[in-house]
């Protein structure tokens, strides 16, 4: 049971809600849609911030921006009226990057020039910072959270980080705050002088054992750095905690809207739907489905190929029938597989009352402005205009 796009859940969003996110699993189209909700947003009017992760190249090259670049770029105000954005309107794209958000918030949150110069240069944060499982989706949460007060904006809309699991962004800070506050980490607390050389005569000899082992093969040194970051970050941990829980709530807030993104590919399907179902686990809920790339019913049969050859002026040869009715043939069953995987949508979709919105699947990826106001229009016609 979708939801036309032309009674306008997804515009009813950029109206009413601060701050919306796009997710779902690797692939199915996320910073697309993200991009073309900022779009949708912007032409009615709003003051745009787009957080993504990893922009397409071609479509950041044709909103006039530099693909590589973090800081916010405005697109060009004379591009956007192209596509119907009114002048009072603007999108700003904002690539985040996951070290420099890191760093800003160990700058924060550290109570002396020295102490947030150790944490920066010791060789484990460097690593932490770039490389750890679960930081990207915890700085882009943090981004989030730092910017989504910014009075420059009136909708700020995150693509989620691309992971095998859609929840991960969920969980990222109790898990990184989790990772800092363990058993493991204690002992080498623990094992750390105030000389910040390691002793291992304060912890068990089991604990001493392993480290020592451990020491061998990676050089004490190494040991020394993970055990002097350990007692910076712990210096940090109060203020760190405090901050992991503000971003957990945000996520959590009345201003936040969840834009569960699809298509109608079965794995994809089972993710979204797993997805709404731990939303709702937690007291939250998904606000709109979008199904991307959804192959259309035909509204022809295949047999009408002569015809409509013909109609078109070309000249109907037995072969070129035989190639466009195998084609309109292979069309029309894809139309019906894709309905026929959506239908294991609709159950979710009716139990939480929650519109369904669905974007054609396109000939090409969406690369230019063109494409993505197409999409933009699919998702939330603009005031007056009338949804496909």
């Amino acid at each position: 049971m979708a939801a036309s796009a032309a009674r306008g859940p997804i515009g009813d969003l950029l109206e009413s809600r601060r701050v919306l996110l796009t997710v779902g699993c690797g692939g199915v189209g996320k910073t697309t849609s993200a991009a073309a909700l900022a779009l949708a947003a912007a032409r009615r009017g709003k003051r745009v911030l787009c957080l993504t992760i990893d922009p397409a190249r071609r479509l950041a090259q044709s909103l006039g921006l530099e693909w590589a670049s973090t800081d916010a770029r405005v697109v060009d105000p004379t591009l956007l009226a192209k596509v119907g954005v009114p002048p009072e309107g603007s999108l700003t794209i904002m690539r985040v990057d996951t070290k420099a958000t890191f760093d800003g918030l160990v700058t924060q949150l550290a109570p002396s020039a020295e102490r947030r110069d150790r944490i920066l240069n010791n060789v484990l944060y460097k690593y932490i910072s770039t490389s750890l499982a679960g930081t990207q989706e915890y700085m882009a949460m943090e981004k989030l959270y730092a910017l989504r007060s910014d009075p420059r904006y009136d909708v700020i809309i995150l693509d989620t980080p691309p992971t095998t699991n859609a929840l991960d962004f969920l969980d990222a800070p109790e898990r990184l705050v989790g990772a800092i506050d363990s058993p493991a980490i204690r002992w080498f607390v623990q094992a750390l002088e105030s000389s910040g050389k390691l002793s291992f005569n304060l912890v068990a000899k089991s604990t001493a054992i392993l480290l020592k082992g451990l020491g061998k093969v990676t050089g004490s040194g190494f040991l020394e750095q993970v055990a002097g970051f350990i007692k910076e970050i712990n210096a940090l941990f109060g203020g760190w905690k405090q901050r992991a829980d503000a971003v957990s709530a945000a996520l959590r807030g009345l201003d936040v809207a969840y834009c569960l993104v699809t298509t109608p590919d079965p794995l994809a399907i089972r993710e979204v739907v797993f997805f709404a179902e731990r939303l709702k686990s937690e007291g939250m809920r998904p606000d709109v489905f979008i199904v991307n790339r959804v192959s259309p019913k035909l509204p022809t049969e295949p047999e009408h190929a002569a015809a409509e050859l013909a109609e078109a002026g070309l000249d109907p040869s037995p072969a070129l029938v035989e190639k466009c009715r195998r084609a309109l043939d292979d069309a029309a069953k894809n139309g019906r597989l894709d309905h026929i995987h959506m239908m294991s949508l609709e159950p979710t979709v009716e139990e939480l009352n929650v519109p369904m919105v669905t974007v054609p699947t396109f000939a090409s990826d969406v690369y230019d402005l063109e494409a993505l106001s197409e999409i933009s229009t699919r998702l939330a016609p603009p005031h007056g205009g009338a949804g496909a």
